[in-house]
């Protein structure tokens, strides 16, 4: 994957070519300090296909820059580097892959990279496996792990309003389903009066129609009986896949690991992103709970083909989004024991036993206490 840094400080591409080059599927093609040099490099060279963008800079800001590219139907997936944490709404409404605040760690890069990756597989996927969906409804894809945008052959759905951004959301995750104004009204509207509510639904529908228009998508809104539906049949959603391919693995086995390493991978964060709609939170916490649970599972495997390196990278990253995981922590000593690191074994246990008693003032199970000493009496066994 060919990438390009926009920056007016030298330091920080120096900062993050040495962090991107950690990734071996990267290939940094260009640093620019401002958005016209990029621009120029980018209208010669269309396969570039990730840009980590400053949003201050001279001349045309980094707001300015993926405007630009998004109006002109650009390819090249966005991530914002700043020291603003005030930009982040206005920058989910330009659609950007992502939005790190300056000074951006190894880890949470790790989770943009990976989901700009996967989004480049889920593409290219989408491509493969759905040639015939893509001859009858344009090859709609939708992503909605850790990012919410739609798009197809045409090009990528630019909302009018973040209302309408939701509405579409809603239908999808009750797709095929017909939902009343009412209900829509009490999720979506909720505490309005209910006479300015139905003015905005109203309202909300229409530029919704309008914001699918371009992409020959407008009715794929359905109105019925006082209500609406979402109609995408054959559309490639993320969520969805991920779901399919990761039930698909019951039990991981040795030869199934690649093909579990790539499922991991589609989920490249929580339902809708940063945009965490209330009305989701069922939805959303079922997936968590899914992706938890294939992870603990590939962990296992893992270890039993004692892959030290690649249980350690999944685990790492479920510990740092769930630290309370009991589990988690668990199979970390495990990883820690089977590495010979008595050190880090004791570590982990001794960190955990801190949080639980600073955060909820417990002290771990009897269970994960017997697994520390039997641990550790197996690494001194080993040293005799």
């Amino acid at each position: 994957m060919k990438v390009i840094l926009v920056d007016d400080e030298p330091v920080m591409h120096l900062i993050m070519r040495k962090m991107l080059v950690k990734y071996p599927e990267l290939q940094i093609v260009g640093t620019f300090p401002d958005t016209h040099a990029a621009a120029t490099f980018l209208s010669d060279n269309a396969d570039v296909e990730l840009a980590f963008v400053d949003i201050s800079m001279p001349g045309d800001s980094g707001l300015t820059f993926a405007a630009k590219l998004d109006n002109a139907g650009s390819k090249t997936q966005i991530v914002f580097v700043t020291s603003h944490k005030d930009f982040a709404l206005e920058a989910y409404e330009l659609s950007v892959l992502d939005y790190l605040v300056k000074p951006v760690t190894q880890e949470r890069l790790e989770r943009t990279i990976q989901r700009a990756l996967a989004n480049r597989k889920s593409e290219r996927s989408a491509h493969a496996e759905n040639s015939t969906a893509r001859e009858t409804n344009g090859g709609i894809s939708i992503a909605t792990l850790g990012d919410f945008f739609v798009r197809n052959g045409t090009g990528r759905v630019k909302w009018i309003s973040s209302k309408s951004a939701e509405l579409f959301a809603y239908l999808l995750i009750n797709r095929g389903r017909w939902i009343s104004r009412s209900r829509l009204i009490a999720d979506i509207f909720a505490g309005m009066i209910d006479i300015n509510a139905d003015k905005y639904l109203n309202t909300t529908v229409y530029q919704l129609r309008k914001s699918l228009e371009p992409l020959g998508l407008r009715e794929s809104v359905r109105s019925e009986n006082d209500g609406y539906a979402l109609e995408l049949d054959g559309a490639v959603i993320d969520y969805e896949e991920f779901e399919l391919r990761s039930g698909k693995l019951g039990s991981i086995e040795a030869d199934d690991v690649e093909e579990a390493l790539e499922v991991e991978r589609l989920y490249t964060g929580d339902l809708f992103g940063s945009k965490a709609y209330v009305w989701a939170i069922h939805e959303t916490e079922r997936l968590v709970e899914r992706y938890v649970s294939f992870v603990k599972r590939l962990a296992e495997t893992l270890l039993a083909l004692r892959n030290g390196p690649a249980a350690s990278k999944l685990l790492l990253k479920l510990h740092a989004r769930y630290p309370l995981d009991e589990s988690v922590v668990g199979l970390l000593m495990k990883l820690r024991a089977q590495d010979g690191d008595k050190k880090g074994l004791t570590a982990q246990y001794t960190d955990y036993v801190k949080l639980l008693s600073r955060e909820l003032g417990i002290r771990p199970s009897k269970g994960l206490l017997l697994l520390y000493d039997s641990l550790v009496s197996s690494l001194s066994e080993e040293v005799k």
